[in-house]
């Protein structure tokens, strides 16, 4: 494959179903099976916000972002920064991205996958290190067939996720319904759910206060109740979803069409991951709270306490061989897809942003191709050497909701400077460089700082009661404090600027206009997230 578009994007050769397959694949990883599983145990239900929120922030991305993107012939996030704001814009973020991307994301979904996958065969650091490099291969040689190679063989393995997923969440219910002397009854151990942790069933947690347990404010740091709806959780998605080479990379190389039925369809597939993903920690929590599971959920522990993340790989342990195999399958396959979209994505930026326009303007297509290799190589390697001392503290929050948290501290930057780009064509690249600075400072002041400098008594604290009366502000508020005072700051410096007229941005009513089929799609999603959240409120 000597052609860039064809290795970077696969350009017209991935179906719609190829696209949305590839989206959900490269997104679900072992933060969402380790991770959401954990927060299912330790939470309950509550944490499926962050896969509905998503299908309608999908929803969002192919109705009007995606068009933005094609209708300028976007192939890269650093070359929209240039197109929309300038070629400075473009190049601090490129460099962002890519320290983020390697030292950040590959490493974390490598880090997470290893030990996943090792504490679920019981290994020890000989074998993690053996499961760091199986990956690692295993993703080389899918990424470097190109995003064509990535997007056909995502579909293959999200097919595995998915059917591995509802096979161990059937066995998950039907082990509780045996627990409760129901037989082997999935809908009987569905129900005994809802009867022995009603408390595990509920979208929307109360505010704390100076009588609540630690449980209840710890649910309420982590999803704060109707302010993540106003805020935090919708700047997770849609910067994720609609500003992240890593994901748009798969529709940008089709028409929009294609690329809208695309992104719907990974929408919809959303809807089912948090039966995949939440539920068997669900019944984790149900199980060891009838005195079952007690060795599994302390596994690994340092301190002789219950470890949340354990509880993917406890419920595990009650499935026949060939079920634990087809569900090892699903968890690996989710970890490579992830690993070989992210280090695509890597090569795409650093090949077409960086070495074709500041190393070797004269690059051919075979030797930039070759670039994107060797790009690959060197991230995984680098990903490799971060990972092998098996050393990324997590801390007590679960390895979901860690990776969520300090993800949030860039993403208000970030995401104020793509929709003020794409939908205000006063917005100038001064604002934009303005705005990543002051998103990523008011992320750190308000997670870090602020409580000691406000005190107890503002409206948006949560007291954490834990015998010092520590106050703490739930990571959602800080994102969506920290999102609108970005916002506003950079719309000052808009206006106190040089008034520009982006003439190569291109921006007309025409490119949003849907289909009916699309509209179809669109409200038979909506609905059914409506009664979803109509049932679990």
């Amino acid at each position: 494959m000597t052609n860039t578009h064809d290795f970077f994007l696969a350009e017209g050769s991935l179906t719609w179903w190829a696209i949305g397959a590839s989206l959900i694949a490269s997104n679900i990883s072992a933060e969402q099976f380790i991770g959401m599983s954990g927060n299912g145990f330790s939470i309950g239900i509550a944490v499926a916000a962050y896969e509905w929120i998503a299908a309608i922030a999908l929803i969002i991305v192919a109705v009007w972002f995606i068009p933005v993107y094609l209708k300028n012939k976007i192939f890269t996030m650093p070359q929209f920064l240039k197109t929309r704001y300038n070629e400075t814009v473009a190049l601090i973020m490129a460099i962002f991205w890519l320290f983020l991307y390697v030292f950040v994301n590959l490493t974390s979904i490598l880090y997470l996958g290893s030990v996943a996958i090792n504490n679920l065969v019981g290994g020890n650091e000989n074998q993690f290190h053996l499961i760091v490099i199986a990956l690692s291969i295993f993703a080389v040689f899918i990424t470097l067939g190109g995003m064509k190679v990535i997007g056909f063989t995502d579909v293959i393995q999200v097919s595995v996720l998915i059917i591995g997923g509802l096979a161990t969440t059937y066995v998950a219910l039907t082990v509780v319904s045996k627990a409760f002397g129901f037989g082997e009854d999935a809908l009987a151990g569905f129900n005994q759910l809802l009867k022995s942790a009603p408390d595990h069933f509920h979208m929307i947690f109360a505010k704390p206060d100076a009588n609540s347990s630690p449980q209840q404010v710890t649910n309420y740091l982590t999803i704060p109740g109707i302010l993540s709806y106003t805020a935090g959780i919708w700047i997770v998605n849609l910067n994720y979803w609609g500003c992240n080479q890593y994901i748009t990379q798969r529709a940008l190389g089709a028409d929009l069409q294609t690329a809208r039925k695309g992104i719907l369809f990974a929408g919809f597939l959303k809807l089912l991951m948090p039966v995949i993903v939440m539920l068997p920690g669900i019944a984790a929590y149900v199980l060891h709270r009838k005195g079952l599971l007690q060795a599994e959920m302390m596994n690994h522990s340092k301190n002789g306490q219950v470890v949340s993340d354990n509880a993917y790989s406890a419920i595990l342990g009650y499935l026949p061989n060939g079920l634990i195999g087809l569900s090892l399958a699903a968890l690996t396959a989710a970890i490579v897809a992830s690993l070989a979209g992210k280090a695509n994505s890597i090569s795409t930026i650093f090949t077409l942003d960086i070495y074709k326009k500041y190393i070797s303007k004269e690059a051919t297509e075979k030797k930039m191709v070759w670039i994107g290799r060797m790009t690959i190589l060197a991230a995984l390697l680098v990903s490799i050497l971060l990972t092998w001392k098996d050393s990324l503290n997590i801390g007590g929050e679960g390895g979901f909701t860690f990776i969520q948290k300090y993800t949030g501290f860039i993403s208000p930057g970030v995401f104020a400077m793509f929709i003020l780009g794409m939908f205000w064509r006063r917005t100038t690249g001064a604002a934009a460089i303005v705005g990543v600075i002051t998103g990523f400072g008011l992320s750190v002041l308000f997670n870090e700082f602020a409580p000691a400098l406000f005190g107890p008594n503002t409206w948006f604290y949560t007291a954490y009661l834990n015998g010092a009366g520590v106050y703490e502000i739930p990571f959602h508020i800080c994102m969506g404090l920290a999102f609108a005072f970005t916002m506003l700051i950079m719309i000052i410096v808009s206006l106190a600027g040089p008034k520009i007229n982006p003439k190569a941005f291109v921006l007309d009513k025409a490119m949003f206009k849907v289909s009916p089929g699309t509209l179809a799609t669109i409200v038979i999603t909506l609905l059914i997230i409506s009664l979803l959240y109509v049932r679990f409120w």
